[in-house]
């Protein structure tokens, strides 16, 4: 995965160069903060942490870290009007539904009429933000977005996974029995949540879709309801 991201992100810089681009966009990812610290309730881009270099599974934040370090090189060498937007969590059309993203498993549990399972003890805090919203953002950072801008992309709506599964189970299965598998330890909260006021402040762009929304989109989709975004 780390050599995936790192010499994937070196070799299109290498063409941006090569082929004098005036505007790149970096697709990263919340992850480079590390672990959102106890009490941070959403992470801003002045954030310094970091992921735990000791731990193997911090590879994609590490390889996200060092691809961000490759644009700033090749920016200050190259004069690349390079953008870079940190991307939490999402849901919509596409999304796997039988991977570890806890919102797309609980969508297919719904679907199949329930019970909605969590892995976890329930507790963990998530943000999403719907496909279509993402894709408004992003295109906007790469076209208006100053050069050389970091920008959190996502939703400060927080709400926990046990919240999460109960959400969806009101949307797409009333009724839907919530099982959680694990019990609350003790210990600090593990959360997800991006500050994105200065996305507002940039792009002057906001979020128009409620999480139960884009959870009834997402499922359509997946029933082959919806193809089309004039159909919405």
């Amino acid at each position: 995965m780390f050599d995936t991201i790192v010499r994937g992100t070196q070799r299109v810089l290498d063409f941006a160069v090569q082929k004098k681009v005036s505007s790149f966009l970096m697709i990263s990812s919340g992850a480079v903060y590390g672990r959102q610290p106890e009490g941070m309730e959403k992470i801003p881009e002045t954030y310094l942490g970091a992921p735990t270099p000791q731990d193997a599974q911090a590879a994609y934040g590490e390889g996200k870290r060092a691809a961000e370090l490759l644009c700033a090189i090749q920016q200050r060498n190259h004069l690349l009007g390079i953008r870079v937007a940190r991307c939490f969590a999402f849901v919509g059309p596409h999304l796997p539904l039988d991977s570890h993203f806890a919102v797309g498993n609980f969508i297919r549990d719904a679907l199949q009429g329930g019970p909605i399972r969590i892995q976890g003890d329930g507790t963990t805090v998530r943000s999403y933000l719907y496909a279509a919203d993402l894709m408004v953002q992003l295109f906007t950072l790469m076209i208006k977005g100053p050069a050389g801008s970091c920008v959190n992309i996502g939703s400060e709506d927080a709400l926990s996974m046990r919240e999460l599964a109960g959400v969806v189970a009101s949307v797409l299965c009333p009724g839907a029995e919530v099982e959680i598998a694990g019990k609350y330890a003790g210990g600090p909260v593990h959360r997800y949540v991006p500050d994105t006021s200065l996305a507002r402040k940039i792009l002057e762009t906001e979020s128009s879709l409620s999480l139960e929304e884009a959870l009834k989109r997402t499922a359509l989709w997946v029933q082959g309801g919806v193809r089309k975004e004039e159909d919405l």
